[in-house]
């Protein structure tokens, strides 16, 4: 799901820098700003000798020591990303690269599973070593990419209290904003964004069951990609719910996530929802992002002014933009949304107690299911200073089962109205896609109070299993809002296409000043 900070020290064992394998020095590289740099422009540096994979993963690194002690978004470094870039360096010397991945540094989400380093999801009972890489980490060293570590996160994704406070984790405290470091960055995906945001890495990976890569994304000035459920393989992802839940990149740009959306897609015979994955789908998203898409295109602009006056004051911006670039909009409101929001909750319950046992009985160490973690949680302290409670843990473990009728009734009722809601409104006014607010101004971080989160704009597509992409929109003040682009199931090509030309007729994305607070 989308979720007073108390920091926890990091292990330091994590965070020590230990190359796998002796590194050369390497030059010094030319001056060039990191944060605006995309995958191709590093590629094109590292190509002509400018730039090495061993310095560019330095650059990161020191950037993580010098700006994460405000952002808290990495909860562990991973000590062979030195070793990592220096393989990259040296397959590129022997004409070898592997892809536009190749050499380039990825936090990745601390509930996507990592062979060397600790998989926690956030919570001191899974401090151990999954017994092997998740799929999508598979994918993405084979592809070259450096994985420079891990990302904080809400603790079990925000599944776990009534009144959860997004970006905390026993793990590894509390991320912050980096535009405005009291407020709330959002979550589940918090370090990943948030990271992203204040250029700690190149790309992240996140995950998403509703709003949890979208909607902190949008709080922090980047890009998400919600893809289209079983275009990215779930295997090894800490799960909430196999009827939702997705993986996928978060970066300060669209041609970096179509990029990274590449390597990460495709079918898995482990995880059943990717065997629906269509042969004619795209498998280099980023040769599709063309300038001009926007042009005839058919935009359905869904406002919710629930959200607030300054974020519909982006909306405003963003339609004369989307206009401006040659597009039609038509104002629309999506239909079923009250009903989608009683029949989600009672379905993720069940799902999860049926998901998290099928998850924690592959861990080697730790917690075997549902019934040890919430005894585990009772008897850790530090596992209450700001998840309280762990209400849903509870509720879970008392869901009707999988098998139960009325279960079934409302999971297919859920799913079915979601896709409704969109494939509807799409056909209704021969659309190409539905832009929406993806997120409001971020709230305060208060431990006491929890999040202030009532945010809509996710769950269709979430629910559906469609394509939902954020890009950065504007701002109310120095916070960021974004604009998200839904489309069909399998359309994330054409969404990512459209995001991509938003993105290059309203640039809005500046970098984060990390002011402290908001002037009261």
């Amino acid at each position: 799901m989308g979720r007073r900070p108390v920091f926890l020290a990091i292990l330091a064992a994590a965070l020590v820098l230990v190359p796998a394998a002796p590194v050369a020095a390497s030059p010094a590289p030319s001056r060039f700003d990191l944060d605006s740099a995309d995958i191709p422009a590093l590629q094109a540096r590292m190509a002509s000798g400018r730039l090495t994979a061993v310095g560019l993963t330095r650059l990161y690194l020191d950037r993580i020591h010098r700006i994460d002690g405000k952002v808290n978004a990495v909860l562990a470094l991973n000590p062979s990303a030195l070793g990592q870039a220096a393989s990259s360096d040296a397959r590129r010397r022997a004409h070898r690269l592997r892809g536009p991945l190749d050499g380039i540094p990825v936090l990745v989400k601390d509930n996507v599973d990592t062979r060397d380093q600790w998989t926690t999801a956030g919570s001191r009972a899974l401090r151990s070593y999954p017994a092997a890489d998740a799929t999508l980490l598979t994918r993405l060293r084979t592809a070259g990419a450096v994985i420079l570590g891990k990302a904080n996160l809400s603790e079990w994704a925000n599944f776990r209290a009534a009144k959860p406070t997004s970006g905390w984790s026993g793990v590894g405290g509390q991320t912050n904003n980096p535009y405005v470091l009291d407020r709330n960055p959002c979550g589940s995906s918090a370090g990943s964004a948030a990271g992203v945001a204040a250029s700690l890495a190149q790309v992240a990976i996140g995950s998403e069951t509703d709003g949890s890569i979208v909607c902190p994304a949008g709080m922090t000035a980047t890009v998400g990609h919600k893809p289209s459920l079983g275009l990215v393989s779930r295997t090894g992802v800490v799960p909430i719910s196999a009827e939702q839940d997705t993986a996928g990149p978060i970066a300060r740009n669209v041609v970096d996530v179509a990029l990274t959306l590449s390597v990460l897609q495709g079918r898995d015979p482990a995880d059943p929802a990717t065997l629906t994955y269509p042969r004619t789908q795209p498998t280099d998203y980023a040769k599709l992002l063309r300038p001009g898409v926007l042009r005839g295109a058919r935009i359905g602009l869904w406002r919710l002014p629930v959200l607030g006056p300054a974020t519909d004051a982006v909306m405003t911006s963003a339609r004369n933009s989307l206009v401006k670039a040659g597009a039609t909009v038509v104002e629309v409101s999506l239909p079923y949304q009250a009903r989608l929001g009683e029949l989600e909750f009672p379905a993720l319950l069940t799902e999860f107690h049926r998901d998290i046992d099928a998850y924690l009985a592959t861990r080697p160490r730790g917690p075997r299911n549902l019934a040890e973690l919430i005894a585990y949680n009772r008897a850790d302290p530090l596992e209450r200073t700001c998840f309280a409670g762990q209400e849903l843990f509870e509720q879970a473990l008392t869901a009707p089962p999988p098998t139960d009728p009325g279960y079934l009734a409302g999971r297919a009722e859920l799913s079915g109205l979601a896709r409704r809601s969109l494939d509807e409104t799409l056909a209704a006014y021969d659309l190409d896609a539905i832009a929406s607010p993806t997120n409001p101004p971020a709230w305060k971080t208060d431990c006491a109070v929890g999040d202030n989160d009532v945010i809509p704009s996710s769950t269709p597509a979430a629910v559906a299993g469609y394509p939902d992409v954020t890009v950065p929109a504007g701002f109310a003040g120095p916070l960021p809002v974004g604009i998200s682009f839904m489309g069909s199931r399998w359309s994330d090509a054409r969404m990512l296409a459209l995001a991509a030309d938003f993105e290059r007729v309203a640039p809005a994305r500046v970098p984060p000043r990390y002011l402290p607070t908001l002037p009261s």
